[in-house]
């Protein structure tokens, strides 16, 4: 299998120059090969969400590559990581930030717009994307009117509008009730599965880590802030 992302080497310190700088990545090396869903396991502080944000060419390593389908983000423009960010990448949160004014289908399909994709089209790939995860029906809805599960789901669909190949998440299911996040989980994994991208997914939750491809470990340790393990 090709991988679709590529860490190598990564470091990152917050504070450099000041009188307390603080590593967080250093010697990073992470793949994520087309098709794969990996697990991230990380305790408070070891440097989760900055691995995240940069593996989403939201925030640039100090040193080290960052690839995205054997492309060198590295040097690449700002126009092109948008780019990159926009059509290769999905993002989806603990939290799933739906526009409130907008209904369920609007919220897949303004990403879709964004991207150049017609109404129509983007339209129906909203609604194809709603019945997969079982809210066909939901599709006029606000997130209002939406449980938490549904609103997450919706998450979901939106992040996959523009067919990226690597879907990044955060805690997805961290804040549903354990019945609702198993669900949740089993939607995800078959959207993943079905579409054949590469999913990174970070999670407190060991048994739903357990579930994926492959389980990775960034722990936090005095001398080495940021480790992964396998």
């Amino acid at each position: 299998m090709s991988n679709t992302l590529e860490l190598l080497d990564i470091h990152k310190t917050y504070g450099i120059g000041g009188p307390s700088p603080v590593p967080v990545l250093t010697g990073l090396n992470l793949t994520v090969a087309r098709g794969e869903v990996v697990a991230l396991v990380a305790p408070s502080g070891a440097g989760k969400s900055t691995l995240l944000h940069i593996a989403g060419l939201l925030d640039t390593p100090d040193r080290g590559q960052v690839l995205l389908n054997g492309r060198d983000m590295g040097g690449a423009s700002d126009d092109a990581r948008t780019r990159a960010r926009r059509q290769e990448l999905g993002f989806v949160y603990q939290f799933h930030h739906l526009l409130p004014e907008f209904t369920a289908a609007e919220n897949i399909v303004l990403p879709q717009l964004a991207n150049g994709t017609d109404g129509v089209a983007a339209r129906r790939r909203a609604e194809d994307l709603l019945a997969r995860v079982a809210l066909g029906e939901r599709a006029g809805h606000r997130p209002a009117e939406l449980s938490g599960g549904e609103q997450q789901r919706v998450a979901f669909c939106r992040a996959l509008a523009n067919a990226p190949q690597l879907l990044l998440a955060d805690e997805p299911t961290g804040n549903l009730d354990p019945a609702t996040s198993d669900r949740v989980f089993q939607m995800l994994i078959s959207l993943v599965r079905e579409t054949g991208m590469a999913a990174l997914i970070a999670t407190h939750n060991l048994e739903l880590a357990q579930r994926m491809d492959r389980v990775i470990e960034l722990a936090r340790r005095p001398e080495q802030a940021g480790n992964v393990q396998a």
